[in-house]
């Protein structure tokens, strides 16, 4: 089967055969059943989609005989079988002028077209002019066709067609009726490929016809050509190895292999498909460009599924492929893998820039992911409940952070010390708040404030420590601090009250709790007045802290800790932020699985990032009032008429 027979045998007879171009013949079949018909038509599109096919068919349907030869015998359906339809079919028909204006350029070959214009049709109803790539033509053979293309005879007709619309003349495109013929995508591509294959009783692979399609570009001219061309070369078959070895190009299986290898973080395998890939010989560049294309895909994948694109007939995996990515994941190997291709130019070959590119995927990942995470899709609708699986994965990281010693508080060694010293003296120490164990008194802020004065001469008997029997010298590690406490004068302090147990109403809601705040409340559950008490004491940050921010505790039950999540952030739900929670927790005495409640808060309960936002009004709105009734500030705006710009006042908490 040669490419004539095949390109001739499925080419377009009648509007309703012509793929892909809906909008064009429903204008056109509806002006010709109503008799409206215009004197030029202007036909764009890229090569290829059937625009020169277009205008003799509307040929055929102003000069068809089968319904009379007077006006009434033009048709939307022209029968193919008169004479004047065969004619136009075999090229031989007087009255169709077909121009190609990339070679006659010259005005002077335009005034010799034009200068028959004026005679009427010898063999048909109408004299067609069809002028292919009418952009072409010359500014001075624009001017000779614009007279006659304003006022033609009636019985002249003007079909042009051009891939480049925009340097015609606007004086020419404004006397023309214009249809844009689409592009045509891959998916139809394919559908009508198999159609032709089936009717022909070609055999061929699915995926052959895939890479039909996406080398076409849009082209179902170029797509029979090289269907043709495919058939020759697989001995009467397409098959996939066949085509993919004619057109040279990528096999898209090879990039779905990298795409997995990252979601694996598996590096092993990643250089695997690297080599695999050298031996074949292909561009790096154009491989890298393949992985850029695919992530883009997959970040469509998570936020609006239905909106894949399915250029390579792979919709499903890209789909189940997406959910083993973070968004964050997909957005860093997308941005890197940009960067990696502007900087291959400078690498010293293009398969180790490549492979650098893949590695610095994985090196700059975020860190502490126990596994890839599987990803709900899509990402901006509510994810469903946690899963089996995800909670003892969750639980089990909570135990492992759990069983890890938790970090201490900061302990100054000159008092201990120096209370080693006098409990070895026999000396009553005070209350202090510096313990080995986590204690009440080390939640209490002022508590903390009272440190800088312990560096003072401690408040105990002197005369004690004079007359006691001096016991043997303890090992210590640094004996300076017991030398400046043995010299100080016999002069005796008077105590000073306790003052733990006064200042326990003066903190404010906005004093950040110490690390330990969860571990030293009595009650085992969490409510949300601890969770916004002890908020700022997780230690979370980035996305985690804002994601945090947002919710509300739901409920405790001393095992699994549900937060209520603001819908507004239900897209940034990620299995890293989770596990970072529940670190979190478990780093202060209280382990959890965390799970998600995507729901509305109510208005009359704040979370933490409202109660932050409330305390800076506050914060602000206090700053406002004493600039305002500060005596400086009012001089200079009695002396000058200074304004005082709000927005500019930051609260000293702030700049600090």
């Amino acid at each position: 089967m040669s490419y004539q027979v095949l390109a001739r045998k499925w080419r377009p007879r009648t509007f309703h055969e012509l793929v892909g171009q809906a909008h064009v013949q429903r204008a056109l079949v509806n002006a010709l059943d109503q008799g409206r018909l215009h004197h030029a038509y202007l036909f764009t599109g890229t090569r290829g989609v059937g625009k020169t096919t277009l205008a003799r068919i509307l040929a055929k349907c102003l000069n068809c005989t089968a319904n009379g030869r007077g006006e009434e015998g033009v048709t939307s359906t022209p029968c193919g079988q008169c004479a004047s339809c065969q004619a136009i079919d075999e090229g031989r028909f007087v009255d169709l002028i077909e121009v190609d204006a990339a070679s006659r350029t010259k005005v002077e070959d335009t005034r010799e077209l034009l200068d028959n214009v004026q005679y009427a049709p010898t063999q048909g109803r109408y004299k067609v002019y069809l002028i292919d790539e009418v952009h072409m033509l010359s500014t001075s053979s624009f001017n000779a066709l614009l007279k006659t293309l304003e006022e033609p005879p009636p019985h002249v007709k003007f079909l042009l067609a051009t891939t480049d619309p925009q340097k015609l003349p606007p004086t020419v495109l404004s006397r023309c009726l214009q249809f844009t013929l689409k592009h045509m995508p891959p998916e139809r591509v394919v559908e009508h490929l198999t159609y032709v294959l089936g009717e022909e009783g070609v055999a061929f692979d699915e995926s052959a016809l895939w890479l039909l399609g996406k080398a076409a570009e849009g082209s179902m001219r170029d797509a029979m050509s090289l269907t043709d061309q495919a058939i020759a070369f697989g001995q009467g078959s397409v098959r996939h190895a066949d085509v993919a070895s004619m057109l040279g190009t990528l096999d898209h299986r090879h990039i779905l292999g990298l795409a997995e290898a990252l979601a694996d973080v598996d590096v092993q395998r990643l250089l695997a498909e690297v080599s695999q890939l050298a031996e074949q010989g292909p561009d790096f560049a154009a491989v890298l460009d393949e992985l850029a294309s695919m992530l883009h895909r997959l970040a469509v994948a998570q936020m609006v599924p239905d909106a894949v694109d399915n250029s390579h007939g792979d919709r499903d995996v890209i789909l189940q492929l997406a959910s083993r990515f973070t968004a964050e994941d997909i957005q860093l190997y997308y941005q890197i893998g940009i960067q990696g291709r502007g900087d291959m130019v400078h690498a010293p070959d293009l398969r180790s820039a490549l492979e650098m590119t893949l590695l610095r995927m994985l090196a700059f990942r975020p860190q502490g992911v126990p596994k890839p995470p599987r990803t709900p899709l899509p990402l901006r609708s509510e994810p469903s409940g946690i899963t089996a699986g995800d909670i003892n994965a969750a639980a089990q990281v909570a135990s492992t952070s759990a069983a890890l010693p938790a970090p201490s508080p900061p302990v100054e060694p000159s008092p201990s010390e120096s209370h080693r010293e006098s409990d070895q003296r026999g000396e009553v120490a005070p209350q202090t708040a510096f313990s080995a164990q986590p204690s009440q008194a080390e939640s209490e802020g002022p508590v903390i404030q009272e440190e800088p004065p312990l560096q003072e001469p401690p408040p105990w008997s002197v005369d004690t420590e004079v007359t006691a029997p001096e016991p043997e010298p303890a090992p210590v590690s640094a004996p300076e601090p017991v030398a400046e406490l043995e010299p100080e004068p016999a002069s005796f302090p008077e105590p000073e009250p306790e003052p733990e147990p006064e200042p326990e109403p003066e903190p404010e809601p906005d004093i950040v709790m110490p690390s330990n705040a969860m571990a030293e409340n009595g009650s085992d559950t969490l409510d949300n007045a601890l969770w916004l008490q002890s908020f700022d004491s997780l230690g979370l940050g980035g996305l985690t802290r804002n994601l945090a921010g947002n919710c509300l505790v739901e409920s405790d039950d001393g095992k699994l800790l549900t937060l209520r999540l603001d819908p507004s952030q239900a897209a940034m739900q990620a299995e890293v932020h989770q596990t970072r929670i529940e670190r979190a927790l478990g780093e202060q005495g209280k382990p959890r699985r965390v799970a998600f409640y995507v729901a509305e808060l109510p208005s009359n309960v704040e979370t933490p990032r409202k109660r932050e936002e409330r305390l800076n009004k506050e914060r602000h709105a206090q700053a406002v009032d004493l600039l305002n009734h500060d005596p400086h500030v009012q001089k200079l705006q009695q002396a000058f008429g200074a304004k005082l710009i709000e927005s500019s006042v930051k609260p000293a908490e702030q700049l600090r």
